[in-house]
């Protein structure tokens, strides 16, 4: 997983020490799978691009699986070679094409704008860095396309002088709230972040222990791949618990729409939208009593979606709440101009007042609503983890989103602001 390519002795013996191992970085079919969910529903042949794909793990299963075209690039020809060899001994040679190339430079005709529905890369981004493949790799996703892209972050604010001093030398990691924000700085919106069990960890690293014990190391260069690997996995074992893998499901921004924090120049018009909106009043007036509560109001989440003209076409609110002790935040009002409805005004100012929720470091929203409509945001049942309104309601309608899942769920009942008057 770290970079142990400095001259050609030590390439070559990290590919000798990783040849045929079952994975080349944390994962598992059961994440693959988790993750080729929340970033459906995707056509029935979708085209995947599949970069870094090492052997082609998760490239077969997006296969067999999800009926896909898959494209699968590495620039390693032994790792394409044995994809090639594992796709035509299950019978899905026609549905993966190999491509030896750098995902650093898609260009050429293997690679035309707009021609995938999703792009895949579990483990490899850091080859160039999170932020510049997900700013580059955008150009190649057709309408309504997704990626899935993971990262290794800091599951700590405070990481140990070890952990820090290993990762330093081995690429810097950022903490999920700086990796969110890069996403999002560089134009796409979050829908979902899934941080990837330990059993993902024990996937890649238990075969390559075993690996390392039976290793020559008087072959060229591995003396120092041994070595290397042998503090990557002791470092693992003492800080395991402060680094993880995030799998990040991405979409480009929708351009249509421009989304930011309110301003005090907003709130006629903030007002206004929540006023035709609804049929009563309350919710315009919900805001108000809201933003009058300093320790519900949290002015960086109240959030609007500017119309090609500059005017507020939709508005988001996140507020403080608690689930028993705990901090959550409350999604209510979400509220769309008549003139604007039914255009993704509305979706666009959520996305974006969960993603700006995600960079400040929270870790969990809740919202009473229709499932029809908030489950397309990642919202399930808040039942699921315990949490319930203090107010008769169906199932359901009151749901939760978790944003960080390194941050245990609280269960409890939900104490919404003052406000809201429940």
């Amino acid at each position: 997983m770290t970079d142990h390519t400095d001259d050609a002795s030590h390439t070559e013996a990290f590919f000798t020490l990783h040849h045929r191992l079952p994975r080349q970085s944390p994962g598992s079919d059961a994440t693959t799978r988790r993750l080729l969910a929340l970033a459906g529903p995707l056509p029935d042949r979708p085209r995947v691009l599949d970069l870094g794909c090492g052997p082609g793990r998760a490239a077969l299963l997006l296969a067999a699986e999800a009926g896909a075209e898959v494209t699968a690039v590495d620039l390693h020809q032994p790792f394409l070679d044995e994809l090639r060899e594992a796709a035509d001994a299950r019978g899905l040679g026609d549905r993966i094409r190999t491509v030896r190339a750098d995902m650093g430079d898609l260009t050429g005709p293997a690679f035309p704008p707009g021609s995938f529905d999703l792009i895949w890369a579990e483990g490899s981004a850091y080859c160039i860095g999170f932020a510049t493949a997900v700013r580059d790799w955008q150009r190649l996703l057709a309408p309504g396309g997704a990626m899935v892209v993971s990262e290794c972050v800091w599951t700590t604010d405070t990481p140990s002088a070890g952990a820090r001093a290993f990762w330093d030398r081995n690429g810097s990691l950022r903490t999920l709230p700086e990796t969110t924000a890069a996403a999002v700085a560089a134009g796409c919106t979050v829908p979902a972040v899934l941080l990837q069990p330990d059993s993902d960890w024990d996937a890649y690293y238990v075969p390559l222990a075993e690996r390392v014990e039976s290793a020559d190391p008087a072959a060229p260069g591995m003396e120092w791949a041994l070595a290397a690997t042998r503090e990557e996995l002791a470092v693992r074992r003492a800080y395991g618990a402060e680094y993880g893998y995030a799998a990040y499901v991405l979409r480009p921004a929708d351009p249509r729409w421009t989304t930011r924090p309110e301003t005090a120049a907003d709130r006629e018009a903030v007002r206004a939208v929540n006023t035709a909106a609804f049929p009563t009043p309350d919710e315009a007036g919900l805001v108000d009593a809201l933003r009058a509560d300093a320790d519900a109001w949290l002015p960086e989440l109240s959030y609007v979606a500017e119309a090609p003209d500059g005017s507020v076409a939709a508005y988001a609110l996140l507020t403080r709440c608690r689930i028993g002790d705990a901090p959550a935040l409350a999604l209510a009002p979400v509220a769309t101009s008549p003139a604007y409805q039914r255009q993704g005004a509305g979706q666009a100012v959520v996305r974006a007042a969960l993603d700006a929720a995600r960079v400040r470091g929270e870790a969990l929203v809740v919202v009473l609503g229709d499932p029809a409509y908030y489950t397309r945001f990642g919202c399930v049942p808040a039942s699921r983890y315990g949490i319930r309104p203090g107010f008769a309601v169906p199932d359901e309608a009151m749901m939760a989103l978790v944003l960080d899942g390194s941050v245990p769920v609280p269960a409890g009942m939900i104490r919404y602001p003052a406000a809201f008057g429940v």
